[in-house]
């Protein structure tokens, strides 16, 4: 029953949502809003086919490498700064200098340096989404309580053992938190790195739609970016 329930509740504002886009366009002609029959159609058409293959799984795969390389070294690189004080007081400027620029200002540097090429889509994302995951690590080490920590060094507790039972339990939810942010951003910049100089992708190929009027078809790109979003959603 439990299940049950929360399935209704999950389904419950998006069927409200396409009943009242449904009623929105019905009897209307809008070349730039498509009806819901329009938009699903046209989604079996465009994207249950070749570009499953050539745009969605590339795209999907780039922004699971991109992301994952973005949690292991934020993780790694936090838990070291957060740990080490003279660290921490030498980077925390450079950090804060890094975290300000803009992701996507980078492209076309990375362009330069790397190429067009799926190591610079990488790049890019894990540029964007290695702050949240950093940044709230090193604050998660830092809030350890004191006691807990005084506790553990009369113990004799260090290294490799201090990290698994202390460090990670303590600082656990703000690195998940800042896991959380980091996959929208992931989304965000997987789109943007495709919009650059790019043959193949989500991005380029919802612009594309875009630049030939194929209206439709752009809506349809959007919601395949909501539903990637929502699975990684559910999976974390």
């Amino acid at each position: 029953m439990r299940i049950i329930k929360g399935i209704l509740y999950a389904l419950a504002l998006p069927t409200l949502l396409v009943l009242l886009w449904w009623a929105s366009t019905l009897g209307t002609k809008s070349f730039f809003v498509p009806t819901p029959g329009t938009l699903v159609a046209t989604f079996a058409e465009t994207w249950l086919g070749d570009r499953m293959r050539t745009d969605v799984m590339p795209s999907i795969l780039r922004l699971f490498v991109g992301v994952s390389a973005a949690i292991i070294i934020g993780i790694v690189a936090g838990l070291l700064i957060g740990s080490v004080k003279w660290l921490r007081a030498l980077t925390e400027p450079v950090l804060e200098f890094f975290r300000a620029v803009p992701p996507p200002v980078l492209v076309p540097v990375l362009m330069l340096l790397m190429g067009i090429s799926d190591a610079m889509k990488v790049v890019v994302i894990i540029s964007g989404c290695i702050w949240p995951v950093l940044l709230n690590t090193i604050e998660g080490v830092r809030a350890i309580d004191g006691v807990l920590s005084d506790s553990a060094h009369t113990y004799g507790i260090s290294g490799w053992a201090r990290v698994r039972y202390l460090v990670l339990p303590s600082a656990g939810p703000q690195i998940l938190a800042g896991v959380r942010q980091c996959l929208s951003i992931g989304l965000i910049l997987m789109v943007i790195s495709e919009m650059f100089a790019s043959s193949s992708g989500l991005g380029f190929t919802i612009v594309q739609f875009q630049r030939s009027f194929a209206v439709p078809e752009m809506w349809s790109g959007i919601v395949i970016l909501g539903l990637i979003g929502v699975a990684m959603s559910f999976i974390f």
